[in-house]
């Protein structure tokens, strides 16, 4: 009998336990996913959707570059923009990189601060109000929405990063589920759950829930900036479209606010605790899977490390490569390692690359991280690595680049499992010296060991979990009674 793959064994597993639970006989789902590594992790659950037998319709633009037209596992609505949304252009990120590093050289300046939310705020406002030409696109084209019509959806599900498909949930009249970390002012908890400023940081602010005096201030006025950059940066683009097609009465923060649940893809092995709401579900590390075996080249590189074992190193799926000033240090600091190392690396290969090091343009991740010769991470922080990093208990060297990534690897040095350098002031030396730390103190690796068995501890997947409560509201037709109707208030009755 042949072996079953790791994601096969997973939707099996989930799909026996299914068999005990109340289902949904062929629902109908359409679902607005978010390009890059989001996909990633829509993907997973657009996989156990259909092993369910549900029948999945993803809405993509013609030029993502992750979400492809054609799969076994669901439809596409290919809908042509006027021009490309920015993130599905490759090189996008690396180039905002490339900038971001050149800003945070000049040092925390004022000028370096303003140049920073110049490049960030001009970003977001493009990609926003390209991702509302979506929904443009499908209003006007009235085929194709009456097609849409009469497919008889049963739900949608969307990944609110790029929130334009809640716009297209209520013109179908249809209940929403959000797979969510991101939301239009940062993370998702912002706007459907008390935030307490006090103890709970705040998007863009790399700190911890034991803030001191300083430290609470400022986590206060990126509350507020936060604030006023959804406000005046990215909700007019969307705004703007519901007052187009559903006039003044209509507001869209309130259908952001209103989804039915709320599929957070966090669990408080990561997350710091914090006040949470009846309609939010934590699916933390629903993604992950056990290891499957390496292909017999790899095995062999890593079996060839030794009692020294491997190191492994990814930035992701968004970022292709670092500047070659950057890598070269690296790489001359790996070279004076005992260890071997695999490296996806799809730029220039650095000129002075060691023995011991392998570069590939692609990896089989999960698998390295859980074979038993593997020593550290070397990652950017985001979620979908550092989860499988937990769940396989290997300790993290963190270089974290944009976004949420300085903030996930904190969350991850607080509790000991985890060690982080700074990208833009990278050296061979201070490199090295951290990767070494992160080897040879077997605290690191203790500590991510602990918070692995905590991950593990828990009475279903989150897959299981996530699917669950999928099917339960298209089951129920809506989960409304789980959902508090304080956003409709006013805020200053709201604060009464």
């Amino acid at each position: 009998m042949g072996s079953i793959s790791g994601v096969s064994l997973l939707l099996l597993v989930v799909s026996v336990s299914f068999l005990a639970s109340p289902s949904v006989q062929g629902g109908k789902i359409l679902v607005f996913p978010v390009d890059g590594s989001h996909w990633v992790n829509m993907n997973v659950l657009i996989q156990g959707l259909h092993a369910r037998g549900h029948e999945v319709t993803v809405v993509r633009s013609a030029t993502s570059w992750y979400v492809k037209e054609h799969a076994p596992h669901y439809r596409s609505i290919t809908i042509t923009l006027p021009e490309a949304i920015s993130i599905e252009e490759e090189d996008f990120f690396v180039t905002l990189l490339v900038k971001m590093l050149e800003i945070k050289k000049q040092g925390a300046s004022l000028i370096a601060f303003v140049n920073f939310y110049w490049e960030i705020l001009t970003m977001l406002s493009k990609i926003h109000q390209q991702a509302s030409l979506l929904g443009v696109e499908i209003f006007e084209n009235k085929t194709l929405l009456q097609s849409i019509r009469d497919a008889q959806f049963d739900m949608v599900l969307l990944d609110p990063g790029l929130p334009v498909g809640v716009v297209v949930a209520h013109e179908l009249k249809l209940p929403t589920v959000f797979n969510v970390r991101w939301i239009t002012s940062g993370e998702g908890h912002f706007v459907v759950a008390p935030s307490p400023i006090s103890y709970v940081p705040t998007s863009g602010y790399a700190a911890s829930d034991k803030m001191n005096f300083l430290e609470r201030l400022k986590n206060a006025f990126h509350f507020a900036l936060n604030t006023c950059i959804d406000k005046f940066i990215v909700c007019p683009h969307y705004d703007k479209l519901i007052e187009k097609y559903f006039g003044p009465d209509v507001k869209f923060y309130h259908l952001l606010q209103g989804a039915d649940i709320w599929l957070m893809r966090v669990d408080f092995v990561f997350e710091f605790p914090r006040p949470t709401m009846p309609n939010i579900v934590y699916i933390g590390g629903f993604q992950c899977k056990p290891s499957e075996p390496l292909s017999s080249e790899l095995e062999e590189f890593v079996q060839s490390s030794g009692e020294h074992g491997f190191i492994l190193m990814s930035l992701g799926t968004l970022v292709k490569g670092l500047p070659t000033e950057i890598t070269s240090e690296i790489a001359a600091a790996f070279a004076k390692l005992p260890q071997k190392v695999i490296w996806r690396h799809a730029g220039e290969p650095p000129d002075n690359l060691g023995n011991n090091t392998l570069l590939v343009k692609w990896m089989p991740q999960n698998n390295l991280l859980g074979h038993p010769k593997i020593k550290a991470f070397v990652a950017h922080g985001g979620t979908n690595g550092i989860y499988e990093a937990i769940y396989h208990g290997v300790p993290i060297l963190g270089i974290p680049l944009l976004f949420d990534q300085f903030e996930n690897i904190l969350k991850m040095e607080v509790r000991g499992a985890a060690k982080m350098v700074d990208a833009a002031h990278l050296d061979r030396h201070n490199f090295l010296e951290a990767i070494q730390e992160v080897l040879n103190n077997p605290s690191y690796r203790n500590s991510m060991k602990h918070l692995s068995a905590l991950h593990h501890d828990k009475p279903v997947h989150p897959l299981e979990t996530a699917l669950y409560w999928i099917e339960f509201v298209m089951r129920h037709k809506g989960a409304t009674h789980l959902r508090t109707e304080s956003f409709k208030m006013p805020c200053y009755i709201y604060k009464m």
